[in-house]
């Protein structure tokens, strides 16, 4: 029997859409400007070169109606609500979610300004809300994708203006790792990214699948 210093970390997971079970998370990646209006947004050329990723740790996932804190060493806290593939047995997606890349905006630009890594500006504590999982095919791969703070909408878009289409990502994705059952994809956020605060409500939709709300906490 293996003996641990300290007790194992648990497993984080997802709840699932009228089902007992959950979904068990081993890892989360993420896919950069995969919008081209958000592309040209962040100053980049929305063309479609290969998709580029980057990683979250699985514990940076918020659930099952958790509201996260607002981070440490910021004062740019951005919302980007995205398309989550969940993979399952064989490489293949089991379903799908809605979530929010949070993103220290200002350390992320100084990373990129000085060609260092982005962890401290994507990859920190309680940065990946997500809603509960939906089993299955995509609804609808033309899906409104829409985010609100406090009612206001700020994103507003449909799964259609992806640059990368979910079953390209995923293509993509397992030439550089071999996927594995648990391991949850953000396929990339549309235009209008912008700054939260404390207090700020925000509601994440994607026509079909259950919707993500939270509330920033101080």
């Amino acid at each position: 029997m293996t003996q641990w210093l300290f007790p194992p970390a648990p497993t984080p997971s997802l709840p699932i859409l009228d089902d007992t079970r959950r979904f068990p998370v081993r890892r989360i990646l993420c896919v950069g400007q995969n919008y081209a209006a958000h592309a040209r947004e962040m100053g980049a050329d929305p063309s479609k070169p290969a998709p580029f990723f980057f990683a979250k740790p699985a514990d940076a996932l918020v659930v099952d109606g958790a509201d996260p804190l607002y981070p440490a060493a910021t004062a740019n806290l951005h919302h980007e609500v995205e398309l989550v593939v969940a993979v399952g047995e064989g490489g293949a997606v089991a379903g799908w979610a809605v979530g929010v890349d949070l993103t220290r905006r200002d350390l992320q630009a100084e990373a990129k300004a000085k060609g260092r890594p982005w962890e401290s500006g994507k990859a920190f504590d309680q940065s990946a809300p997500c809603g509960p999982l939906t089993l299955g095919a995509l609804p609808d791969a033309g899906a409104a994708i829409t985010l609100k703070v406090n009612g206001e909408v700020r994103q507003s878009g449909r799964l259609s203006d992806m640059i990368w289409d979910p079953a390209g990502i995923l293509a993509q994705a397992a030439e550089l790792w071999t996927l594995q059952p648990g391991d949850l994809i953000f396929t990339g956020t549309p235009e209008g990214v912008g700054p939260l605060v404390p207090g700020d409500r925000v509601e994440a939709k994607i026509e079909g699948l259950a919707p993500l709300s939270f509330t920033v906490k101080a």
